[in-house]
């Protein structure tokens, strides 16, 4: 079934469909154990994408530069999940991934302190 070109230009032949985590596997442990996405024709992919036609596929690693964007993107839509569980009247607003991280703003009636954190 699918024929995937690796960012080498090596390619890798399947009989079935596969996902990118198990994409991953097949070209290595260690890779498979960085990675927290996929690249497949430009487009970003969850791990557990699958790939069912011919394609160009690279896996993105927790150790580069866009896999750093993803993870802080991820941890930023977490907090806000969790801030949002703990006060459910707050309006989450703007959530950018910056240079160094990421932050959010929220519209509460009271500003957070230190002491909501440490609680």
């Amino acid at each position: 079934m699918p024929s995937i070109t690796l960012p080498d230009g090596s390619t890798k032949d399947f009989e079935q469909s596969i996902s990118i985590d198990d994409l991953a596997k097949s070209i290595g442990p260690g890779l498979a154990r960085s990675a927290i996405a996929g690249k497949i024709n430009e487009t970003l992919y969850d791990l557990s994408y699958v790939i069912e036609k011919d394609c160009s596929v690279s896996i993105i690693t927790k150790e580069t530069s866009e896999g750093l964007d993803i993870i802080r993107h991820s941890t930023a839509h977490l907090m806000a999940h969790a801030v949002k569980l703990l006060y459910p009247k707050v309006e989450i607003t703007i959530g950018p991934v910056i240079e160094n991280g990421f932050y959010y703003d929220f519209a509460i009636g009271t500003p957070f302190t230190d002491q909501n954190l440490e609680s």
